[in-house]
């Protein structure tokens, strides 16, 4: 959680991770270049600086897309998701430079401005043979440079949550985007169908995680609490719950997280204020629950972050009769001071 703007706020496991992301992408890009220079000599270096960060880019994409559905599956993805920023600015960058080429190489020799030459230069919209693929990557570089200057928790409070988050959500328009430039751009002039496999199986393998990790949610939200008494709703067995970690149930549209927390139950709102992560599926760290996606943390008895922050969550009654816990699922405004359930 970050009280204030600050630039960046690097901490060690971060500096690790952003070592690893820019040892990767020197290895890869050198890689490229070495194996094109001895089986490709013909190539200019501008070109193979424009093909080795486009395929850097378009698998950095990939990366990116499939950490959310991972983390939806597999709670080990998690630290992947606290860097998924890094790697996105990181990203953004690698396409800078393959787009500043692409325009240099292809649009700066005339007298036309560049950027217009862009846009005129080929105006066969009608043709998939011929299609002007070079916009199609123009526009997705806009969605990823948006994206990359909001990728900070200064925009996240100034454009609020909801539209900062519609706004990244954009990611899966310049995905679709970048993977038109690709189909009807380079891959019309390449003999061997391997670019092609590849692009297909990215895409396979993105829409497949993402279903996956839906129908998951889907079935949880499906789940049918019908033993009901005075309000309240028989969820699971207090044995069912770890301490310091939480269950979470959907009830009534709900979705709402039960944590055990020093012999006590306690019911807050399952989506944190913060990029909605899933609380419940945290823990409890220095007697706070803690989101796991950026660390946000609410106290367990009042759904509140503690000073200086200001971030607040509705709390719901919870109850253990006879080993078993029963949960209200009516919420109480957020921020409301609730006992919690004693379980001895």
């Amino acid at each position: 959680m970050g009280a204030s703007y600050s630039a960046v706020g690097w901490n060690r496991q971060k500096k690790i991770y952003d070592w690893i992301i820019f040892s990767f992408c020197v290895v890869y890009l050198a890689t490229f270049i070495v194996l094109t220079a001895i089986f490709n000599p013909d190539y200019t270096f501008e070109t193979v600086l424009i093909r080795s960060t486009s395929t850097l880019a378009v698998l950095i994409l990939h990366v990116i897309l499939s950490i959310g559905p991972l983390t939806r599956l597999n709670k080990k993805f998690f630290p992947l998701l606290y860097n998924r920023r890094h790697l996105g600015v990181t990203m953004f960058c690698i396409i800078l430079v393959h787009g500043a080429f692409g325009i240099l190489q292809f649009h700066s020799l005339g007298n036309v401005n560049p950027f217009v030459s862009l846009f005129t230069s080929n105006t066969h919209y009608d043709s998939i043979a011929d299609f002007p693929f070079q916009a199609l990557g123009f526009f997705a570089l806009i969605i990823f440079f948006l994206m990359a200057i909001t990728s900070h928790d200064f925009w996240l409070h100034n454009l609020s949550p909801k539209i900062w988050k519609t706004l990244h959500m954009f990611v899966y328009l310049a995905y679709f985007l970048v993977v038109m430039h690709v189909m009807l751009g380079v891959i019309q002039y390449e003999t061997n169908p391997v670019f092609i496999i590849i692009m297909i199986i990215g895409a396979i393998t993105l829409i497949s995680l993402h279903l996956v990790a839906g129908l998951k949610e889907a079935r949880k939200d499906k789940i049918n609490y019908n033993l009901k008494e005075e309000g309240f709703v028989f969820v699971c067995g207090v044995t069912e719950i770890e301490e310091s970690r939480a269950k979470i149930f959907c009830i009534d549209k709900e979705r709402i997280a039960v944590y055990k927390h020093e012999d006590k139950l306690y019911a807050i709102h399952n989506v944190c204020k913060h990029q909605g992560g899933p609380l419940g599926e945290g823990k409890i760290i220095d007697g706070c629950i803690t989101c796991p996606w950026h660390g946000y943390q609410y106290l367990p008895q009042n759904g509140q972050s503690p000073p200086p922050f200001k971030e607040m969550v509705n709390t719901y009654d919870v109850k253990v009769k006879d080993n078993k816990v029963w949960l209200n699922p009516m919420p109480y405004a957020e921020g409301t001071e609730r006992p919690g359930a004693n379980i001895r």
